[in-house]
């Protein structure tokens, strides 16, 4: 279920701060990427230690104007997590979490190869958190108006991450859509400075999603 949408911008900024938005993302990605590039490699490699599996994770999502792209993050899970990759959803004290992916996942770390991601347009800073298609379908029949969020690009920080945390079941994908639409209608860079600040806080200190 695809739906091509023109539009670029979010409702609550003009061309001009949607420029600014976009070239902020890729010059912070690139020099988060540039920044962060030890920690990065000593947490590739320790995921690769632990069972000798792939240390990237990459899974279809869906982006901007309902297109599917690949969202990559460090493998949390045991590669046989999603048996005959039927979907699952992550649950708190997952037993599929390897001991090196729940470090990594409470601390929210394993979502760093997502700066590529970002640099290279697939995604935002700020944006509503992209989802299977698996799950798009069920949401959609609740709410119709999830394409909307097709119009910008999906991010890493959300307002509906910060408020509502990790979605483990379908109700509360529901409520997360109704808060993304929310930063949808009312988007702006002011807002999208303090998501990213209270997120950044959250983590630092510890607050689990």
């Amino acid at each position: 279920m695809t739906q091509q949408i023109s539009y670029t911008t979010l409702r609550g900024m003009n061309t001009f701060e949607c420029f600014v938005k976009r070239s902020v993302d890729i010059l912070l990605s690139l020099g988060s990427l540039v920044l962060f590039a030890l920690p990065i490699a000593i947490i590739y490699i320790a995921v690769k230690w632990e069972d000798g599996g792939p240390a990237i994770f990459k899974q279809e999502r869906m982006g901007m104007n309902g297109k599917p792209f690949m969202l990559y993050k460090f493998r949390s899970m045991r590669t046989d997590a999603e048996k005959n990759n039927s979907p699952q959803l992550y649950s708190e004290g997952d037993s599929r979490l390897t001991k090196v992916g729940d470090f990594i996942r409470t601390h929210h770390i394993d979502e760093f190869p997502q700066l590529w991601n970002i640099l290279i347009g697939d995604m935002s800073f700020v944006g509503y958190r992209p989802e299977r298609q698996f799950y798009i379908d069920q949401i959609v029949e609740h709410c119709p108006q999830y394409v909307d969020l097709y119009q910008v690009r999906p991010g890493i920080f959300s307002l509906a991450t910060l408020y509502n945390g990790y979605t483990d079941t379908i109700e509360k994908m529901i409520t997360r859509t109704e808060m993304d639409l929310e930063y949808l209608r009312k988007g702006s860079l002011w807002l999208d400075i303090k998501i990213i600040f209270l997120t950044s806080v959250a983590i630092i200190t510890g607050k689990k999603f």
